[in-house]
C-alpha cells in the first residue's frame, strides 16, 4: 500500500486517531465517514493506492464548489482541529483479498503514527438474534481493551458488546493467528462452503481489520449497528453520532454533532428527481 500526499498538503502529526469504514451491508460505514468528513470540514491530504482494492473514480462527492477534484478509491483526510484523520473507502476489496488488505491498512496506521483505530460497519439485520428495539437503534462495539472485547467507556455510553465475539471460536482464532504472523494458521481457514452461522461474523471485513490492527498493538474500537438494505441515512448518522460520543469532538459537552453538513453526493444518493413531464 503507498501513501501518496496531494501537492502542497502535509501529514498532521497531532492526528493520532483513524476513523475508517469497513464494507458491509448498506454502506453504511462509508455513508458515516462522509457524514463526519463533512460536518468537521476534514482536509483531503492525499490517497491510498493498494493493488487488493477494486478501481473506481468518480465527481468530488463533498463541497458544492465544482473545481474539478476526483474521489478516488480510498481517500486520506485529517481534522486538525480533532486531531482525527479519516479514510474513505469507494469500492469494495477484491474477492478472496481482505487478509492482505487489512495488513497493509494496519502498516501504514502504524507507519502513519496512529494509536486509536475506530472502525464503522454494519450488520445484517436478518441475522439479528436478540432484537430489542426499545430504545430505538442499537450501538454494538468490539474493543481491543480487554481479551473478551469489553470496553468500560463503551459500557458507560450505554452500548453492547457484540455478543457474537467468541476469541476461542474457529474463525476469529484464525484471524488472531494470522493477524500476529503464525504461518501454519493459513491452512486452517474452512472453506466458505463450510462455513456455519457462528462464522458470519469473523468472515466479515470489520473482523479482518479488528484482528490486524489488535496484532500491531493498536487500541481497536470497532462500531456497529444492525440494518437493511434501503435508505440508510438514519444508520449512518447513528454511528457518526457514536463516534463523536466515542472521541469526545462535536458541539457539546456531550460529544453531540447537533448541526451535521450533508454531503452534496447525498442530493443524488437515490439517483436523481423524476422528470415532471411524466406527470
Amino acid at each position: 500500500m503507498e501513501f501518496i500526499v496531494e501537492d502542497g498538503k502535509q501529514i498532521h502529526e497531532d492526528c493520532s486517531r483513524l476513523v475508517l469504514p469497513a464494507l458491509s451491508i448498506g454502506n453504511v460505514g462509508q455513508l458515516a465517514v462522509d457524514l463526519l468528513i463533512t460536518t468537521l470540514r476534514a482536509e483531503r491530504i492525499g490517497f491510498l493506492d493498494d493493488p487488493f482494492v477494486l478501481p473506481c473514480i468518480g465527481n468530488d462527492a463533498y463541497w458544492p464548489t465544482h473545481q474539478g477534484e476526483l474521489a478516488l478509491p480510498l481517500e486520506a483526510y485529517d481534522s486538525s482541529p480533532n486531531g482525527l484523520s479519516l479514510i474513505q473507502q469507494r469500492s469494495p476489496v477484491v474477492k478472496g483479498m481482505m487478509i492482505e488488505f487489512a495488513k497493509n491498512m494496519a502498516d501504514f496506521a502504524v507507519a502513519s503514527g496512529k494509536k486509536h483505530v475506530i472502525i464503522l460497519s454494519s450488520l445484517d439485520f436478518g441475522r439479528w438474534q436478540k432484537i430489542d428495539m426499545s430504545s430505538g437503534l442499537q450501538t454494538y462495539y468490539l474493543s481491543s481493551s480487554n481479551p473478551d472485547g469489553t470496553d468500560s467507556l463503551c459500557e458507560r455510553l450505554g452500548w453492547k458488546k457484540l455478543p457474537e465475539y467468541q476469541p476461542d471460536q474457529r474463525c476469529w482464532k484464525y484471524l488472531r493467528s494470522v493477524a500476529e504472523g503464525d504461518s501454519a494458521a493459513v491452512d486452517s481457514m474452512p472453506a466458505e462452503d463450510d462455513f456455519t452461522e457462528e462464522d458470519y461474523y469473523p468472515s466479515l471485513p470489520f473482523s479482518a481489520l479488528f484482528s490486524f490492527f489488535k496484532a500491531k498493538g493498536l487500541d481497536v474500537t470497532c462500531l456497529l449497528c444492525y440494518c437493511s438494505e434501503g435508505d440508510n441515512i438514519s444508520d449512518a448518522t447513528h454511528l457518526a453520532e457514536a463516534t463523536c460520543k466515542l472521541l469526545e469532538i462535536g458541539s457539546d459537552s456531550q460529544g453531540e454533532c447537533a448541526d451535521w453538513v450533508i454531503p452534496l453526493s447525498w442530493k443524488t444518493l437515490y439517483g436523481p428527481p423524476p422528470d415532471i413531464s411524466m406527470f
